[in-house]
């Protein structure tokens, strides 16, 4: 798999899409793989999940575990929280 020419900009373009709320979590991890040129398979091996968790995930129909999202997260600097929103006046 081709990896783009400037992975940075490339990351930065997916975080801001997903912080925007324009890609589902399956989205932006399919697009940040890409980023560093791995396929599902490959990627799953480096993270240590199971290949079907990055498939479901990715095809939004995956229901991971709190570990598997850090794993999956975590070599593009992300980590999982969560988020209080209050409730509107």
């Amino acid at each position: 798999m081709k990896r783009p020419a400037n992975t940075i900009t490339a990351r930065l373009e997916v975080y801001e899409a997903l912080s925007r709320g324009e890609l589902t979590l399956g989205q932006a991890v399919r697009r940040l793989r890409k980023v560093i040129g791995k396929t599902q398979e490959e990627y799953a091996a480096i993270i240590n999940v199971a290949p079907r968790v990055l498939k479901d995930l990715e095809r939004g129909v995956g229901n991971p575990t709190l570990e598997s999202l850090r794993r999956i997260g975590r070599p593009f600097g992300l980590e999982v929280v969560y988020l209080h929103k209050k409730n509107p006046s």
